[in-house]
């Protein structure tokens, strides 16, 4: 079902700051799990932020999102990807390109 529907920016900016502290708060759900089953994470998400906010660093964008810096949240958090996970990861990915 389409419709013409927008979210409004207020609503969209809440939505989005709930997500945010969701993810800072879901320490267990890592990276390389969200790749393989959305084909977005942390990262990616901080990127998004940088793209529409250009004056910030990835490393700025990246600690906005972990609510941390990147490197502490990666050794507080993140463990080795399985090879099980890195396919899945691969395989997210995939479905992420455009299909014309």
């Amino acid at each position: 079902m389409q419709t013409d529907m927008q979210i409004s920016d207020v609503a969209a900016a809440a939505a989005f700051r709930r997500l945010v502290a969701h993810l800072q708060h879901r320490h267990d759900a890592e990276n390389i799990d969200l790749m393989g089953l959305a084909g977005f994470c942390r990262n990616c998400l901080a990127d998004w932020v940088m793209e529409a906010q250009p004056e910030l660093s990835k490393e700025e964008a990246r600690t906005l999102i972990h609510g941390m810096p990147p490197a502490e949240w990666k050794a507080k958090y993140q463990s080795e990807a399985t090879p099980e996970q890195l396919a899945r990861m691969q395989e997210s990915m995939a479905k992420n390109a455009p299909s014309h």
